[in-house]
C-alpha cells in the first residue's frame, strides 16, 4: 500500500472538548492539530506555553478553536489546575490525550541511576495517575467521555536500552486497563496506544546518545519506515471520537507490525 501524506478529515471529533498533554513538540503537537480539523476544542498542556501559543495562533488562524495550559506532569497540583482549567474554559471534558511523558537516559538496567528511576515514576506513571483522576472527575459532570495514554512498544517487551521507561509504561498499561474497568459505569472509557519508532525530537536524543539507533528501528519495522508523529495521532484521534464507542480497556500497537 503507497504511504501518502495527504489529510483526510472526517469531522471525528466534532463538537467535543479535548485535552491534550505533552503537546508543545512531536505527537501531542500533530494531535492538536488534527484534532483540531476533526473538530475538537483543543486545550493545550506542557511544562511551558510558549511553543504551545504558537501551534494556538496556527489552529486560531485555521477558524480553530484552541487554549495553551502549563502543565508539569510531576507536579500533582500543577496537574489538577490544568484541568480545572478545561473546566473554567469550557465546564466539561470530552476527551483526554494524555500523551506526555520523560525519556531515561538511554543504558542498561545496572547503570540506571536512582534519578532516572525516581524520574520515571513521577512523569510517567503518577503524573498519569492523577491526570486521570482529575480527567475522570470533570468527565463525570457531563456523563462521561474518553480518555487515551499514550504508552510505547517497549512496555510490551524487554526494553534493555530503556528500562525504566519501559517498566513505567507497562505499568501504565495497567493502569488504563484498570481504569476502563472502573469508570465504564460512569461513561468513560479508556484505553491506550503503543507507539514504535515515531519521527519524533525523542528519537533525535535517543539517536544522539546511542549513534545509529534510528537505522536499528527502521529496520524492525515490517512497513519499512518509522511512523510520521500524525499517524500516531490518529489511532488516537478514533479512540477518542465516538466510532469508537464500544473500545474500552484496549492497548493498541500503532508500530508498523514491529511488534507483531
Amino acid at each position: 500500500m503507497k504511504h501518502t501524506n495527504e489529510l483526510i478529515t472526517a469531522g471525528l471529533l466534532t463538537g467535543k472538548v479535548v485535552l491534550i498533554t505533552g503537546a508543545s513538540r512531536g505527537i501531542g503537537a500533530a494531535a492538536a492539530v488534527l484534532f483540531a480539523r476533526e473538530g475538537a476544542e483543543v486545550v493545550l498542556a506542557a511544562r511551558g506555553t510558549a511553543a504551545l501559543e504558537e501551534i494556538v495562533a496556527g489552529i486560531r488562524a485555521q477558524g480553530g478553536g484552541a487554549h495553551a495550559v502549563a502543565m508539569d506532569l510531576a507536579d500533582r497540583g500543577s496537574v489538577r489546575a490544568a484541568v480545572d482549567r478545561v473546566g473554567d474554559l469550557y465546564g466539561r471534558l470530552d476527551g483526554a490525550f494524555n500523551n506526555a511523558a520523560a525519556i531515561q537516559r538511554p543504558g542498561p538496567l545496572d547503570t540506571t541511576t536512582d534519578e532516572d528511576i525516581d524520574e520515571q515514576f513521577a512523569v510517567n506513571f503518577r503524573g498519569h495517575w492523577a491526570a486521570m483522576n482529575a480527567q475522570a472527575a470533570l468527565m463525570r459532570r457531563s456523563g462521561g467521555g474518553a480518555i487515551v495514554n499514550t504508552s510505547s512498544i517497549g512496555s510490551r517487551r524487554a526494553n534493555p536500552a530503556l528500562p525504566a521507561y519501559g517498566a513505567m509504561k507497562r505499568a501504565l498499561n495497567s493502569l488504563t486497563e484498570t481504569a476502563a474497568v472502573t469508570w465504564a459505569p460512569d461513561g468513560i472509557r479508556v484505553n491506550g496506544i503503543t507507539p514504535g519508532g515515531t519521527d519524533t525530537e525523542m528519537i533525535e536524543a535517543w539517536e544522539a546518545a546511542t549513534p545509529g539507533i534510528k537505522e536499528r528501528l527502521t529496520a524492525s519495522v515490517p512497513l519499512g519506515r518509522m511512523a510520521e508523529p500524525r499517524e500516531v495521532a490518529e489511532a488516537a484521534a478514533w479512540l477518542l471520537s465516538d466510532r469508537s464507542a464500544m473500545v474500552t480497556g484496549a492497548v493498541l500497537p500503532v508500530d508498523g507490525g514491529a511488534g507483531a
